[in-house]
């Protein structure tokens, strides 16, 4: 059985520095040529992301398991996962990652497998539990989110994150019902990459499997929107900044309690070198502070260099998209975002979002650290 590692980001507190590509202070501005300026010398580390347990055994931490060497060969797929690390303070797990949907897999009937695959954003927790698709609805939901609290004794959590717009009104009324928040995010990435990583070690070895059956709810990708009068800003930056620079902006956000969010890159297999130039993209603002204070809660996901629409799309939530800004389509600007797009995808898809009061500032009003990742293949 593979064993679980977290490695919480330390503290730290460093002034910004950004390093402005160019600002763009109306949609005629031309942005400054930069490509081949980012060095694709970050990679996504296939290793660190086997972390997830395997489902060879369904256990909780009554008691302390034991390292035990299982051969992956001999898992069975068809066994669910009840696990919570035995190390783990249970009332620090306030906030879970959830997904409730069809799998590739038919059973004994032909109909399609439903799974419920729940943990938190460090993986201290992990729970898997199949079932048939004559029982999906929100009272099974409830129950089996019931079940997980009970089965591994940890309490309820505050909130519950999910990814599908297909299934928000069933995961909506489950929660109500159990007193927890609801938040429709894709900010569920530690779901997102293991979802990944059983459709490799556990999907495609259950033998129900269909091989080339798409996913029943897909996600959406919907036409971006005008972008809400109070999410506007006055002047944009294509900007970078090296890694080492981006995480202690990060540490930033606990130490200075500024507006944002972040992302632990150990825990999600990314390993990038300190030196690496990372996109982002610079929102400067007289409300600044206002500003910030409404993107931080609207679960901001990516921001996308849309070169066909000549514009910059803000993804939030689970499929609400904006025209967040727009520029004079010219050679030098489609190379200019083509560029920052490139190193965004060498990054891993790794790129950020700051708030400032002006793009000559040293210090973010809010920062928010995004990772673009590719849908799940169920």
């Amino acid at each position: 059985m593979a064993t679980l590692s977290f490695n919480p980001a330390r503290i730290r507190t460093p002034a910004l520095h950004i390093r402005k590509l160019n600002p763009s202070s109306s949609p005629s501005s031309q942005p400054i040529k930069t490509a081949n300026r980012f060095p694709p010398n970050c990679r996504i580390n296939q290793q660190q992301l086997r972390r997830f347990l395997s489902n060879s055994v369904s256990e909780s931490s009554v008691s302390a398991p034991e390292e035990v060497e299982v051969d992956e060969e001999e898992d069975d797929p068809t066994l669910e996962l009840a696990y919570l690390d035995p190390d783990t303070d249970t009332e620090s797990i306030t906030e879970w990652e959830l997904d409730f949907c069809s799998r590739p897999i038919l059973d004994i009937r032909g109909k399609k497998v439903w799974e419920l695959v729940a943990c938190d954003n460090s993986l201290s927790l992990q729970y898997t539990k199949y079932f048939p698709n004559n029982v999906i609805n929100s009272i099974t939901l409830r129950d089996a989110i019931a079940s997980i609290s009970e089965e591994l004794g940890v309490p309820l959590p505050e909130k519950i994150r999910f990814f599908r717009s297909q299934m928000q009104t069933i995961i909506t009324k489950a929660c109500t019902e159990l007193g927890i928040k609801p938040i429709p995010s894709k900010r569920c990435l530690s779901l997102l990459l293991w979802l990944e990583e059983r459709y490799e070690t556990v999907y495609t070895r259950h033998p129900g499997f269909q091989k080339g059956s798409k996913p029943l709810l897909a996600l959406d990708n919907p036409f971006p929107m005008e972008l809400p009068e109070n999410l506007f800003g006055e002047r944009w930056a294509f900007v970078q900044l090296p890694f080492s620079v981006v995480q202690e902006e990060v540490s930033n956000l606990k130490a200075t309690f500024m507006f944002g969010s972040s992302l632990d890159l150990d825990l999600l297999g990314i390993e990038i070198d300190n030196k690496t130039m990372i996109p982002g993209l610079s929102v400067a603002s007289s409300r600044a502070q206002p500003l910030a204070a409404w993107m931080n809660g609207m679960e901001v996901y990516s921001v996308e260099a849309d070169t066909s629409r000549s514009s910059l799309i803000l993804s939030v939530g689970i499929s609400t998209r904006y025209v967040y800004a727009t520029y004079k389509k010219t050679p030098v600007a489609t190379a200019e975002a083509e560029a920052w797009e490139a190193a965004k995808k060498a990054c891993g898809g790794l790129h950020f979002l700051a708030i400032q009061d002006d793009l000559d500032s040293e210090d973010c009003v809010g920062f928010w650290l995004l990772l673009d990742l590719p849908p799940p293949p169920v």
